[in-house]
């Protein structure tokens, strides 16, 4: 059975090849904090949140809106999705509880054992059934409905009836019916494991059983040899059908394996929609667009990774920039531009997982790649000043941009002079723009932002931090032209004014 949760036409679950520059949008993005929400405190949440976040890098269209429509579903039955994913959990635990099987190569013993664990596996799968029977009129997903349709049409009644009566029959509850046949030196071979038919018995044919007829014999209880060499006889009857359940346990392990998978993503949705919920921000489930439409238009977007932070409701910002391909941010210090430059960044990460978005509208084109160039700690070792390593960083992004790419620039190549710095951010936007990238710049170098504004091109958009008269900040971002001043001297007066 396929689960086909994440994938519409792909079983394949969330073992993503690492992004190259994975590492560093966690840490540019403070992606952690968001994981670590997901995850609620579990090792195995942690690791899908991860990996199901960065694997909407290599999704299509049609797989973000699956993932959408499925994760819709799981808001409107989160208890029942909760309780889904607890019995793959039941299911593997049982599993790891008959471990010890593996550790023997016994036939007789990997039988017995792979028995149990069918058998525990059949009251799971009953009640996994009898769960899809009850409760399958609440989704309304694609992926759900296959999944239970999947569910009711491989796991009928007929099918456990002949499960159950295979497992009684494994019982050999009449003895083992063995055939072979006679090799070189009168060794066996070609051992055969023969089907008794299960006949019941009256009392009275119990208590008189009928006399033996053929060729038999007795091994006597104090006969340790000739009772080994019974149970190796019988060993090697029953081994190919010991290996046969065995791989049917496995199937269905797998099976459960695979739903844990993927329905962990979705639990990892859950608890970061609680917790936001709960400080009481926003969430919406985003307009997706083809790459190359340049669109981001959303109404009090935020960064989700703050606010979970701070334990408390941020202010947003609204943007429409369709058809902009570069967006200038610009403005005072400490006035929320580089929150507004992550809540970009954790955005698009979500929306091209097919998740949720952390604003109340939010629109925006798939990108292909997604890059962030935010400023570091000049390099320890000395070997390098602070403009080669972002020069070095740069070089290295550029090495893996495609057209449509996203790339997010926080206060890049200020480590020089403002002439300097302006020339080398100038000739690096204009190259990314001619190639088809999409560029979010947070930056003080106001000759490099003010010779692009002079330009008046119709497919750029200028931010600017506000800034009230009394020097407050309202962390809200306008559209308007970059100013000489980031206003440093506020947080001079701030640090150290006698007040």
């Amino acid at each position: 059975m396929k689960t086909l949760l994440l994938y519409k036409d792909d079983d394949r679950n969330l073992t993503h090849q690492k992004l190259w520059n994975e590492d560093a949008l966690v840490q540019d993005l403070e992606l952690n904090i968001l994981f670590k929400t997901m995850s609620g405190g579990d090792e195995f949440l942690l690791d899908m949140a991860r990996k199901g976040i960065f694997s909407g890098m290599y999704c299509d269209r049609e797989t973000m809106l699956y993932r959408q429509d499925i994760l819709k579903d799981c808001l409107n039955n989160s208890s029942l999705i909760r309780h889904l994913y607890q019995i793959t959990i039941d299911s593997i635990e049982s599993w790891r509880s008959n471990l010890f099987s593996i550790f023997t190569s016994r036939p007789s013993s990997i039988l017995s054992s792979s028995r149990g664990m069918m058998k525990i596996f059949v009251k799971i799968l009953k009640g996994l059934r009898e769960l899809a029977d009850q409760q399958s009129g609440g989704f309304n997903s694609e992926g759900f409905k296959r999944l239970f349709i999947t569910l009711n049409t491989e796991l009928t009644d007929e099918y456990f009836i002949q499960v159950e009566t295979h497992l009684e029959e494994l019982g050999f509850p009449d003895g083992i019916l063995v055939s072979a046949g006679l090799g070189v030196g009168n060794k066996g071979r070609d051992y055969i494991l023969r089907k008794v038919a299960l006949k019941k018995r009256s009392w009275w044919q119990r208590i008189f059983p009928k006399k033996m007829t053929g060729y038999h014999f007795r091994v006597h209880p104090r006969d340790e040899s000739g009772l080994k060499s019974l149970s190796t006889l019988s060993d090697q009857g029953i081994n190919q059908v010991a290996n046969t359940l065995a791989q049917s346990n496995d199937h269905i392990l797998a099976f459960f394996n695979t739903l844990r998978s993927e329905l962990a993503f979705y639990i990892g949705c859950l608890n970061l929609y609680d917790r936001l919920m709960q400080i009481g921000e926003p969430c919406c489930f985003p307009q997706i667009d083809d790459p190359g439409q340049y669109k981001h238009t959303f109404v009090e977007l935020y960064d989700a990774c703050l606010a979970l932070s701070i334990k408390r409701k941020i202010v947003g910002n609204n943007l429409s920039a369709d058809s902009a391909r570069l967006i200038m941010i610009t403005g005072a210090n400490q006035g929320g531009k580089s929150t507004f430059l992550r809540s970009i960044g954790v955005a698009q990460l979500m929306l091209q997982a097919g998740m949720f978005v952390p604003a109340e509208s939010f629109s925006a084109n798939i990108c292909s790649n997604l890059f962030s160039h935010f400023k570091r700690e000049e390099d320890s070792t000395m070997e390098s000043g602070k403009l080669d390593e972002e020069l070095n960083r740069m070089s290295k992004i550029t090495d893996y941009l495609t057209p449509d790419s996203l790339v997010l620039f926080n206060e890049s190549f200020a480590a020089t002079n403002e002439r300097e710095g302006s020339e080398i951010a100038a000739q690096i936007v204009n190259a990314l723009i001619e190639s088809r990238v999409k560029v979010f710049f947070v930056t003080h170098l106001f000759e490099f932002a003010h010779s692009l504004y002079k330009e008046d091109a119709v497919h750029e958009v200028f931010l600017r931090a506000e800034r009230k008269a009394d020097a407050s900040r309202t962390y809200k971002l306008r559209k308007g032209e970059p100013l000489p001043t980031s206003y440093g001297i506020d947080l001079y007066n701030k640090i150290f004014s006698d007040e």
